[in-house]
């Protein structure tokens, strides 16, 4: 299963998001993070057996970053 995933950094860790769940966690280094998002998203599948059928069944046809140029609230 191939997931995306978007990587910030927040002072000195990485935060990591996956975009279909939601699942995001962090780590000191970039491979960190990756790979306790990894761990994380498989532990969430598990706990949640339909939201891995849905994602089995979404067809990613890209991936594009927009640029909002007003802020919210």
């Amino acid at each position: 299963m191939r997931l995306q995933a978007i990587i910030w950094k927040e002072e000195d860790m990485f935060v990591i998001k996956e975009a279909f769940t939601g699942v995001t966690t962090q780590g000191k280094t970039i491979e960190e993070a990756i790979e306790n998002l990894k761990e994380a998203v498989e532990l969430y599948l598990e706990e949640m057996p339909e939201i891995a059928a849905e994602i089995e069944n979404i067809e990613t046809v890209g991936a594009l970053n927009v640029e909002v140029t007003k802020a919210v609230g």
